[in-house]
């Protein structure tokens, strides 16, 4: 269509009029535009000027803006000065969003003209549009928005973390994530391609229910009663879980880390803990993944025992044996005849028994941690005469 509008007065006569294809543009910001226009007069004038400007004020000469200092260097004229009056404008953002007219001034003094209306320019960035979370194995589609259409054929490409997504360039404006994974979470922006703008990134965050759940024991090395022990739980998931502690299969303690001040032997056994979100729950596995504390101590509760029963009679044999609570268990044992040493060993024989024998005996316990002492016992041992009066 050809519009014959002069801002200085209406020309008469035919062949007079400017044209623009198209008449409204949507662009991505930062992009180059090119506004397509032609313009035609009558036989018999020559051209001057031929120019853009916006914004024009009736009754004054339209700026040209070529000669703006905002545009002077984005703005390039295609056309001539015989029917093409195209420009390209560079780098448009949003304080560029107005109506662009074409100007032609000829020789003569009723030889101006303004094509009105003209080019509306609206520019837009890119917004990418996606829920929060999402949960794991769900599908889930993002989608690259801009405030207008574009007029430009758009190709949308896809970044995660910054990361082209090469497999995901295609025509349309959505990314959809099929059966979304957890390395699917990350921040995702959009851009067209062949322009340099890319998208605010938007967040995206994928809950899955607890999965690799273990059981950590802080240092190393063997536990000593008394010592102070610490259990952590580490598990995978999102949101975080919540921790339960359990010895054998009962509840003590909730929370990641699990502490024992002062452990004693009470404290041995098998320890594992339990990660639950709202997604699911699972427990630290019992082979690979739950813990054991094996609380070492000293030997405690020593008692000797003789062997057989009844009365001990000149010429008997006797058998004195050692016992203790300890871990690991005493492998070392002492004999003590009064306050005297006289043997070693879990147990300590006499034979051919006598009245020289006759005494209080204890043991000594020993392992790696300590000692200790058994009650005494003692050994009265009868001669065989007394015996045969009896």
């Amino acid at each position: 269509c050809f519009y014959k509008v002069n801002l200085e007065k209406w020309v008469s006569g035919a062949g007079w009029g400017v044209s623009y294809s198209p008449s409204h543009i949507c662009a991505l910001k930062n992009s180059s535009v090119i506004m397509s226009c032609t313009y035609t007069y009558p036989t018999g004038y020559k051209i001057m000027k031929a120019f853009w400007t916006k914004n024009p004020v009736k009754g004054e000469e339209p700026p040209d803006l070529s000669e703006d200092p905002e545009y002077s260097q984005r703005l390039q004229y295609l056309g001539d000065t015989q029917q093409n009056c195209s420009i390209r404008l560079s780098h448009v953002t949003q304080k560029d969003e107005h109506m662009y007219y074409f100007r032609f001034i000829s020789d003569k003094s009723d030889g101006k003209w303004t094509g009105d209306p003209g080019v509306t320019l609206t520019v837009t960035d890119l917004q990418v549009e996606a829920p929060e979370r999402v949960t794991e194995g769900h599908n889930v589609s993002l989608t690259c928005k801009s405030s207008c259409t574009l007029t430009d054929r758009a190709t949308f490409i896809w970044y995660r973390n910054s990361q082209p997504l090469t497999e995901r360039r295609d025509g349309n404006n959505q990314l959809l994530l099929q059966s979304v994974r957890r390395e699917d979470a990350g921040r995702y922006s959009c851009a067209l391609h062949g322009h340099s703008y890319i998208s605010p990134a938007a967040q995206l965050s994928v809950t899955y229910a607890p999965k690799n759940v273990s059981v950590f024991i802080n240092g190393s090395g063997e536990i000593v009663e008394g010592d102070s022990v610490t259990l952590s739980c580490s598990s995978d998931s999102n949101p975080p879980a919540e921790i339960s502690w359990f010895k054998g299969g009962t509840f003590v303690g909730s929370g990641r880390i699990y502490s024992i001040s002062n452990i004693s032997s009470d404290h041995s056994g098998e320890y594992k803990c339990k990660s639950r979100n709202e997604h699911g729950e699972k427990y630290s596995d019992k082979y690979s993944d739950a813990v054991t504390l094996n609380v070492m101590y000293p030997p405690r509760s020593a008692s000797v025992s003789i062997t057989g029963s009844g009365e001990i009679v000149e010429g008997d044999s006797v058998t004195l044996s050692c016992s203790s609570d300890a871990n690991p268990p005493a492998l070392n044992f002492s004999w003590f005849k009064g306050g005297r040493f006289v043997g070693s060993g879990r147990i300590y024989s006499i034979s051919n028994i006598s009245s020289d024998h006759s005494e209080e005996y204890k043991c000594k316990s020993i392992n790696e941690h300590g000692k200790k002492y058994s009650a005494a016992v003692t050994l009265n041992v009868m001669c065989k005469f007394i015996r045969w009066l009896l």
